[in-house]
């Protein structure tokens, strides 16, 4: 039996390299499907949360996680020998930055050379884990070509946004290519298994671009407007109001908002991998560095707003209680890589602020060596002030105007309450 006829029949077995929040869904949904699948992860206290059915992927169910090993669909492990037995290997490891804002693809290129140690002939070998145009070409494909093994190697950059119920895994379009043809169209036929449409462009670059460019897209409009509500700001604008009444247009327009910056795996790290990429081929690319400084800053312009804001109660910055709700990089998620709530917090401290904050998704924040742990039902109206990083639906925002003595609302969380404890980003 082929490759294609073991997809096609449920028999390939898949190995899913990495179980954060891109693989643990992916390993799920193809266990779902009927493939059994075994989850590889160098981390062997995950694997136990894992294991104990205690992970902290919000989009995936615990009971769901549970049931899938039960029955025997789902094998967390961090035993690389487990590579072995498989058909298709699917990577999804962190490609995270350096302080140096370089590429850091050291864990692409370990997982790589864990597959060469058991790679087997026709095996399919795909990437979906973020980075620059080139990668699979340039770094994977020699270290798997070492074996003089046959192989096929693919890349789909995952397309995994946290929290949303209405674009999953199944419903949203996969992007595919493969270094041949054959490649392409086994990677294609694996996915249609658990997605509705898959799209195979010409190649892998290509393929590694869509991402980068899907990312950038979103980092440069967010730059775009949170320097527009600096400079509303300047002109004494409600940028909100103006944002709102520009989406009326029905064509042209496409609405993004400001905030106190950028958060997560992807937006504030992925432009960067383009822009380092292109710097080796002596280009700059401007949007992107200037994209990144604008929303880099946005954590110090909203302490600025915070200090202004105590000032004008005759309240100085330090000393002050300031209590930060949400500390997630965006809402209903307890992801807080990257969060902006981390540089203000740090920079309220360093300011001789009493800093705590509450959020029901994330329960300790471990912050410079330090642990720091939500606040469970904290007294709003003790608070200097109370400011909204990460607008969680579960905040009751009413109450909140009502006990708090002021309110930064850098979400616009607030909308429609008409107060004047509350002051906008």
């Amino acid at each position: 039996m082929n490759l294609r006829e073991k997809i096609s029949k449920k028999k390939a077995g898949i190995g899913i390299l990495g179980l954060g929040y891109v693989g643990l869904p992916l390993a799920c949904e193809f266990a779902q499907a009927g493939f059994k699948v075994t989850g590889i992860d160098i981390d062997r206290e995950r694997i136990k949360r894992i294991k104990m059915g205690r992970h902290y992927i919000e989009d995936v169910g615990r009971r769901e996680v549970t049931q899938l090993m039960k029955r025997g669909f789902l094998k967390p492990t961090s035993d690389f020998k487990a590579l072995k037995g498989l058909d298709v290997i699917i990577i999804c490891v962190p490609t995270p930055l350096r302080k140096t804002k370089e590429p850091d693809i050291s864990y692409v290129v370990s997982a790589a050379k864990e597959i060469a140690k058991y790679l087997k002939n026709n095996q399919l070998v795909i990437l979906e884990s973020t980075t620059y145009p080139g990668t699979t070409r340039e770094v994977i494909l020699p270290i798997l070509k070492e074996t003089k093994k046959k192989f096929y190697l693919a890349f789909s950059p995952e397309r995994i946004d946290p929290g949303n119920k209405e674009y999953t895994l199944r419903n949203t379009p996969k992007i595919v290519s493969g270094i041949t043809k054959e490649c392409a169209r086994l990677a294609k036929a694996l996915y249609k298994e658990v997605v509705d449409e898959v799209i195979i462009v010409s190649s892998t670059e290509i393929a590694e671009m869509v991402k980068l460019l899907e990312n950038t897209f979103r980092s440069v409009n967010i730059g775009l407007v949170n320097e527009m509500a600096l400079m509303c700001h300047r002109l004494g604008i409600d940028v909100w109001e103006v944002i709102e009444a520009a989406k009326t247009k029905p064509f042209g327009f496409m609405p993004f908002y400001p905030g106190p910056g950028l958060g997560g795996h992807c937006l504030p790290v992925d432009p960067h991998y383009l822009s380092w990429k292109l710097k080796t081929l002596d280009f700059y690319a401007r949007f992107i560095e200037l994209a990144g400084e604008i929303n880099s800053k946005m954590p110090e312009f909203l302490v600025e707003r915070i200090e202004d804001a105590l000032n004008k109660k005759r309240k100085s910055l330090k000393g002050s209680r300031v209590l930060i709700l949400g500390v997630a990089y965006k809402k209903d998620v307890s992801d807080t890589r990257e969060s902006p709530a981390l540089d203000v917090i740090k920079i309220l401290q360093k300011k001789g602020v009493k800093v705590s904050y509450h959020d029901p998704h994330v329960s300790k924040l471990r912050l410079d060596r330090k642990v720091l742990r939500s606040k469970e039902s904290p007294p709003l109206e003790k608070q200097d002030c109370v400011v909204i990083v990460t607008d969680h639906t579960a905040f009751n925002y009413p109450e909140i105007v009502k006990k708090a003595k002021l309110i930064i609302d850098s979400r616009n969380a607030t909308k429609g309450i008409k107060n004047r404890k509350i002051v906008k980003l």
